[in-house]
């Protein structure tokens, strides 16, 4: 329990990434590797056994549920959840804007989910912070993703391609 002003308590989460952390590194690696595929599978499965009664008896819960940060990371993460990634990245975009300013949807090619992020204002600190809190928005609402790319407006700039000159017109000092 954490007292106030003083640091709050790990999350179920980050302690579960702790002490995996610690099992991966050492002498059991595969036996943890096992555990915690043995437990994935088994958490998954009951999940999609209760998803499929909500969805048969009460349809309108999965949504409602799935609005819970935690529980719609679960679903996504078993290809469970009513939204699909890019609806979930949308969303999490439209979270994190207030904080970090235009940030743009360009797609998702092969897992990889592309980004434009505005030409950050002030130091390269926030720049930074600013992407990690839209990569952390997109990985957290969006699990199954393989990667974020993000690029900036000054570097888009670099890969816009524009039209060369009209048909049938040769460029100064040439002959058509």
């Amino acid at each position: 329990m954490s007292t106030p002003g003083g640091p709050a308590a790990p999350s179920p989460g980050e302690r579960l990434e702790t002490l995996l952390g610690v099992l991966l590194a050492g002498p059991n690696r595969r036996p943890a590797e096992e555990i915690v595929r043995q437990l994935t599978d088994l958490y998954g499965e009951g999940l999609t056994r209760i998803v499929g009664s909500l969805r048969e008896h009460a349809p309108a819960l999965v949504g409602a549920i799935a609005a819970d940060d935690v529980v719609g990371s679960l679903l996504a993460l078993h290809d469970l959840h009513p939204l699909d990634a890019q609806a979930r990245v949308r969303r999490a975009l439209d979270r994190v804007r207030p904080q970090v300013g235009a940030v743009g949807y360009l797609g998702i090619d092969d897992g990889v989910v592309r980004l434009s992020l505005g030409a950050s204002r002030g130091c390269s600190s926030a720049g930074r912070t600013g992407r990690a809190t839209v990569e952390a928005a997109v990985r957290d609402a969006a699990p199954e993703i393989t990667g974020v790319e993000i690029v900036t407006e000054a570097t888009q700039a670099l890969y816009q391609i524009g039209m060369g000159p009209p048909s049938g017109v040769a460029p100064e000092g040439r002959a058509s």
